[in-house]
């Protein structure tokens, strides 16, 4: 799509082109005229094809604040090993989703969560 985006930009730029002729020269492309029509508008208006930079939904659970806050809750502390928190645990004390504290984790510091096993003793039975 993206290299028929350009094609479209050049043809109405440089041919001036309207979305019938370029539906017409183009019948493989199997391009629809509302489709045409949206990207002819979109460049005469602004030049590009592209999206428009910061469009789309904002960011609500992975701020930079949350992310700084999981960060401190999920690592352990140097002095003191194993102080390091589960993601539930990190969800239920700063009231985020438990998903959304899993995505920060995975995707904002690299890291992996794994799940904690008590070690209960020597699990032999006997038959």
């Amino acid at each position: 799509m993206a290299e028929d985006r350009c094609l479209i930009k050049c043809l109405r730029l440089e041919k001036g082109w309207n979305a019938f002729q370029m539906m017409h020269e183009f019948l493989s492309r199997k391009w629809k005229k509302t489709m045409l029509n949206y990207l002819i508008r979109k460049i005469d208006k602004t030049g590009s094809a592209d999206r428009a930079s910061c469009s789309g939904r904002p960011r609500s659970a992975r701020t930079h604040e949350n992310i700084q806050t999981v960060e401190e809750l999920v690592c352990s502390q140097e002095d003191q090993p194993g102080t390091s928190k589960s993601p539930r645990e990190i969800a239920r004390e700063t009231g985020m989703l438990h998903s959304s504290v899993r995505r920060i984790v995975k995707k904002d510091l690299n890291l992996n969560t794994f799940r904690r096993h008590v070690d209960v003793g020597n699990r032999s039975t006997k038959n």
